[in-house]
């Protein structure tokens, strides 16, 4: 299924940013690389277990062997990209063992990361938190009106407000490292979970994303533990969606 869904999503453009990366565009020709190879593996436009061949992207990308070096190597270090002796780099394999990692490491750290900011958090951290559910829930009912499914472009924009909600929520707690472990742990589910985000996903029950999240908000502001509870069971049902609807390989 993931294979068959991530056509959809490679009309997006190659250099279109699937994560926030703060103001500014890339400064140098490596982060120009990294970005748009890390949004072709993480939509899926480069499948799981592509090679990644220097000449073929300097070829795709219209750039040099140096900066595709780099950034091939910031994403082996961020586990998006494998490579071998004899085999050079490839796109990283899916894993269902990888992704229930990925998604259980994201929970305490970001479990740990709300809590901070609740014990912490001031009228600026609880009006973004309500801003970006604002904005979220806009684009959930704009996507609702539309006929027939979701296009790559609503989709991405939907990730995007779903990652500034999250990111709201825990911006207060001071540890620009938890952030920055919240950020890669993001983007390593985010290659599972953008192809389920396309039409309904067989075997699984009806859910109400927007109500999981007002209930998260409602007990962060709140200031309770029940919103640490609310975002680690939100995480989960996830990932028990994304297990049911990928094609995961034999030995995954």
């Amino acid at each position: 299924m993931v294979a068959a869904k991530a056509g959809k999503m490679a009309g997006v453009a190659g250099d279109r940013r699937i994560v926030s990366e703060g103001a500014g565009e890339p400064g140098t020709l490596s982060e120009v690389a990294y970005q748009r190879l890390r949004t072709d593996i993480v939509s899926g436009v480069l499948g799981a277990g592509k090679p990644l061949r220097l000449e073929a992207l300097k070829q795709r990308y219209g750039l040099s062997f140096s900066p595709l070096r780099e950034a091939l190597m910031r994403l082996q270090s961020e586990r998006l990209v494998f490579s071998t002796a004899l085999r050079g780099f490839s796109v990283a394999p899916l894993s269902r063992e990888e992704m229930k990692d990925a998604t259980e490491t994201r929970i305490l750290i970001e479990s740990e990361a709300l809590r901070r900011s609740m014990q912490d958090g001031d009228d600026d951290w609880e009006a973004g938190i309500v801003a970006a559910f604002h904005a979220l829930s806009l684009q959930a009912e704009r996507q609702l009106r539309l006929s027939g499914e979701v296009d790559a472009v609503d989709m991405h924009a939907m990730d995007e407000r779903h990652y500034q909600f999250h990111r709201a929520l825990i911006a207060h707690c001071r540890s620009p490292r938890l952030l920055d472990l919240a950020d890669q742990l993001y983007v390593e589910t985010q290659r599972y979970r953008l192809p389920c985000l396309v039409g309904p996903v067989a075997g699984t029950s009806a859910r109400d994303v927007a109500a999981e999240h007002q209930q998260i908000m409602d007990a962060a502001l709140r200031r309770s533990e029940d919103a640490v509870r609310y975002l680690a069971e939100h995480y989960r049902r996830t990932a028990d969606i994304i297990e049911a609807s990928t094609a995961w390989p034999s030995s995954a």
